[in-house]
């Protein structure tokens, strides 16, 4: 069982709690060698990071300590950004203060560094990894895949059906799957998303010709409209005036045409009320599968292939 989760998805357990909450659990932890997680709460003079450990017990992780960087120095903006998230660690030891109070010593980078020897450097390519997003931008999103350690979603790899900007499809926070895409000559992991969302025809298969459904406009160009029916499926409906991309609309379903790989459609109706993002529908049991080596898209029948080869 893979112990190395990204940062968050440990605090809320009894165990980290139990680890914690008193000077015994934690002296257990150092120990144990156990990977525990806590707010960090404050940022001193000197960089050092303060962390809420139990009602009694206080923990620092020193500024060197906060973050894991093999040819790089740790930047100040680093240590500050982290201060009101949670953070993982593991226990170094402890010592008194000036006024005799105990100070538990903790290490982010420490946790980071086993993380990267113990997991990380394991992965390969179509791996199937539990991740967390910590920050969108134009290009894609940053998402932690173990202990902080983060890889780039690009957002061509968010879904088959294209989006303006990742916030379209995610929020900071969000725990996903993702897939290990590629790894660079650095080291350095690329995952994306769109290979776990199912294939044309598995999403095609939810929708039936003669139904009016609810989608999202994407794109509007003179030859047409594209309309997102799930992450990874569109279809394109004729050239409609007064709508525009990001619009929620009711598109009736005209035909599904699984050797062109097309769904046609007419909209209704279109509107500017932001819908709920629904949770996504994996068609890959996460639970069970932990990797594919490769992935098709299109349908079988279809002329043009589409496909990822891990």
């Amino acid at each position: 069982m893979n112990r190395y989760k990204p940062e968050g998805m440990l605090i809320g357990s009894l165990q980290n709690h139990e680890y914690i909450s008193t000077q015994k659990g934690l002296e257990r932890a150092l120990e144990r060698h156990v990977i525990l997680e806590a707010p960090a709460i404050l940022c001193d003079h000197n960089f050092n990071l303060h962390v809420a450990l139990g009602e009694r017990m206080r923990g620092i992780i020193p500024r060197e300590e906060v973050q894991y960087l093999r040819d790089e120095e740790i930047k100040d903006i680093a240590i500050l950004t982290r201060v009101g998230k949670t953070v993982c660690f593991t226990v170094s030891g402890f010592e008194r203060d000036g006024s005799g109070e105990i100070i538990a010593l903790l290490s982010r980078r420490q946790a980071q560094m086993e993380c990267m020897e113990n997991y990380i450097r394991t992965l390969m390519p179509g791996d199937i990894i539990p991740s967390r997003i910590t920050h969108l931008e134009s290009f894609g999103a940053f998402v932690d895949i173990g202990c902080g350690i983060v890889s780039l979603l690009s957002i061509d790899s968010i879904s088959v059906s294209r989006i303006a900007h990742p916030s379209a499809r995610l929020s900071v926070g969000d725990s996903l799957f993702t897939v290990v895409k590629s790894i660079d000559e650095r080291g350095r992991i690329y995952v994306s998303e769109r290979e776990l969302l199912g294939s044309w025809q598995e999403n095609a298969d939810l929708f039936t010709e003669g139904q009016t459904v609810r989608g999202i406009i994407r794109s509007v160009e003179s030859y047409g409209i594209f309309v997102e029916l799930k992450p990874n499926l569109a279809g394109l409906a004729e050239y409609k005036d007064d709508v525009s991309p990001g619009q929620t609309a009711a598109v009736y379903i005209k035909s599904i045409i699984p050797e062109k790989m097309k769904i046609k459609l007419i909209i209704i109706d279109s509107h500017d009320a932001p819908i709920a993002v629904e949770p996504l529908d994996y068609f890959i049991d996460t639970e069970s599968v932990t990797h594919i080596d490769s992935w098709t898209y299109s349908p079988p029948d279809c002329k043009r292939v589409i496909e990822t080869v891990f």
